[in-house]
């Protein structure tokens, strides 16, 4: 029987969690940063909750809650700035299959056949939050009437 606890294999543990982790942090930031464009009025997610997807097990219904405040977050905000939106929920429908893709992998053998289509579906999520961030930083807030003193 092999032992895990040796210094080496350790090391050789914490090395490729640490390699999956650096992906996972650069989705985090671009969820927060897309969240963060958006006017606090049109926020239905706080940007810095993002990162509790990072806590195991919870991650896995936590981004359910992630994809769909995200998704109406952009949506609220495309409809203030009175930009056409892409779609009526900008990117729910990918979120919400890559979810249920992450929530198979926990169900032996249906598991093995989920963690590609996640994969697949979570670089494609990603993309497409990173692409409305980018198009609202591009496209200029709008201009809101001055308060009367």
């Amino acid at each position: 029987m092999v032992d895990l606890l040796q210094p080496t294999h350790l090391a050789v543990i914490f090395f490729l969690f640490g390699i999956l982790l650096i992906p996972t942090i650069f989705y985090i930031l671009t969820l927060q940063h897309a969240l963060e464009k958006c006017a606090p009025s049109s926020r239905t997610l706080a940007p810095g909750m993002v990162w509790l997807l990072l806590v195991p097990l919870v991650n896995m219904v936590w981004h359910f809650i992630v994809v769909t405040g995200t998704a109406q977050t952009l949506a609220n905000e495309f409809r203030r700035r009175s930009l056409p939106s892409p779609e009526p929920l900008p990117g729910q429908s990918i979120g919400m299959a890559m979810c249920i893709c992450s929530a198979c992998r926990i169900v032996p053998i249906i598991g093995l056949l989920a963690i590609l289509p996640y994969l697949v579906l979570w670089i494609i999520y990603w993309v497409k939050i990173a692409e409305y961030s980018r198009s609202l930083s591009v496209l200029p807030q709008p201009v809101l009437p001055a308060a009367a003193s």
